[in-house]
């Protein structure tokens, strides 16, 4: 199988998805932080100087689904039906997890993992002046529809 996004030529293209139908489609990704126990705290407590980190990362999370299209090249801009940005405690490790839903002839897996890096991004600006040593992975969670299916982590 060659690559999708060149052409004969070798020069990067826009995958044609004109043939393709319509479909329900869903992808859920998650970014996992691991927080100094300082900033855990604070974000606990609602300490953070500068300001409410959660609904920051949230909104900056759900723009990030929407400007996915601007940010990574070839990506096809999408109608959206439905993007989240949630976070959950494991102990110390923040979990921020995004929802994104379309229907359309393309996924959204890369909408969903754009939501969850921005959301990281932004804790991790926020918390900085704390401590430094967060870190992070992002991950795909699961995707539906289409032709390929189904797939789960």
């Amino acid at each position: 199988m060659g690559f999708t996004h060149l052409d004969e030529r070798g020069q990067a293209v826009m995958v044609d998805v004109s043939g393709k139908p319509e479909t329900q489609r869903h992808a859920q990704a998650r970014a996992c932080l691991r927080l100094p126990a300082s900033v855990a705290q604070a974000l606990r407590d609602d300490t953070v100087s500068k300001g409410d980190v959660f609904s920051a990362a949230r909104i900056a999370g759900i723009q990030a689904v929407k400007k996915c299209s601007d940010l990574i090249p070839l990506c096809h801009p999408l109608p959206l039906a439905k993007a989240t940005v949630d976070f959950e405690w494991e102990c110390d490790d923040l979990v921020i997890v995004t929802a994104v839903k379309t229907r359309g002839v393309t996924g959204v897996e890369m909408e969903a993992l754009t939501g969850a890096s921005v959301a990281a991004l932004t804790v991790y600006d926020m918390c900085k002046a704390i401590d430094k040593g967060i870190t992070f992975d992002v991950a795909l969670v699961s995707k539906s529809g289409g032709k390929s299916g189904d797939w789960h982590a």
